[in-house]
């Protein structure tokens, strides 16, 4: 069942929960923390809006946390949906790993299976952003009865590569000596020429990046055009024109390519890493759109 959280932090962590709390304080609506434990461990969920709202789940990009949806999970909530906001367990957040290994894909699925159960969801919609899209979307394949509509935000690792320049810049992430500084750079390189990352929301990144363990992060291959062709879930994919992750345009032929009943746009003036505030009222806007579309 789920709980208050009241874990202990660890004491190294201290700077950077105490950076999240500051970021999920600027959530424009009561935000109920609540605590899920799984065979896997302890999975945060940053829930808000009406407990009998319809549920909508989201799932953060790698290192970014349930607290980079701050201007995005309010507009959600007051149109009446229940926000389950999910810290990716085995990532910088305050779901805590301290169970069995999630081991793989399968596994991976599976502890959202169980998150989902604890909860009393039977079936949701479900948003993802960057890392959380590839979970959203192959949950949404291994799962489809769970999830009544799929919006993710710049889908990496879904319908198309990255540029090979946003690996090259993203490297130095993975190496030794990781530091809040190295984080940053990163973080303004990809969203130079658009507007900058939220401060908060930054500091969080950086922290979580250079204060928790690495982790190997459960990933596979993006799913193949005989496996998107079993997708009957409503799909809205939103790019960023201004992403350097990814080729907005070729990424938005290749998911009408892969899914023609989806609805795919881009979002301008935005980059992969900030399209959730960068482009805040128009994300909300079409997001909301598409999950109170009547069902074709």
């Amino acid at each position: 069942m789920s709980a208050r959280t009241d874990r202990s932090p660890a004491p190294h962590l201290a700077p950077f929960l105490a950076a999240y709390d500051r970021l999920l304080a600027r959530w424009p609506v009561p935000v109920e923390p609540l605590t899920v434990r799984t065979a896997h461990g302890t999975t945060r969920v940053n829930a808000c809006g009406p407990a009998d709202g319809r549920p909508l789940v989201l799932l953060h990009g790698g290192g970014a946390t349930s607290t980079m949806w701050f201007a995005n999970a309010g507009a959600w909530a007051e149109a009446g949906h229940r926000v389950l906001a999910v810290d990716l367990i085995g990532d910088p957040g305050r779901s805590v790993h301290d169970g069995t290994p999630l081991g793989d894909v399968p596994g991976l699925h599976g502890w959202l299976d169980a998150v989902l159960d604890r909860l009393g969801v039977a079936e949701a919609d479900f948003c993802g952003h960057s890392y959380g899209c590839w979970l959203a979307l192959t949950y949404t394949l291994h799962a489809p009865a769970r999830v009544g509509r799929l919006a993710l935000l710049d889908p990496s690792l879904c319908f198309a590569r990255y540029r090979p320049g946003y690996l090259l810049h993203a490297l130095p992430l993975f190496l030794p000596g990781r530091t809040p500084a190295r984080a940053h750079a990163f973080l303004d390189w990809e969203t130079a020429g658009s507007p900058r990352t939220d401060p908060d929301w930054r500091e969080v990144y950086a922290l979580g990046y250079a204060d928790f363990p690495a982790s190997r992060v459960i990933t596979g291959p993006r799913p193949t055009p005989a496996r998107l062709g079993t997708l009957t879930t409503p799909l809205l994919a939103l790019y960023a024109d201004r992403s350097r992750a990814l080729d907005p345009h070729r990424a938005a032929e290749a998911t009408r390519r892969a899914v023609p009943h989806a609805t795919v746009t881009t979002v301008p003036g935005a980059t992969h890493h900030n399209v959730p505030v960068a482009a805040a009222p128009e994300v909300n806007r079409q997001v909301l759109t598409f999950l109170t579309r009547p069902t074709p």
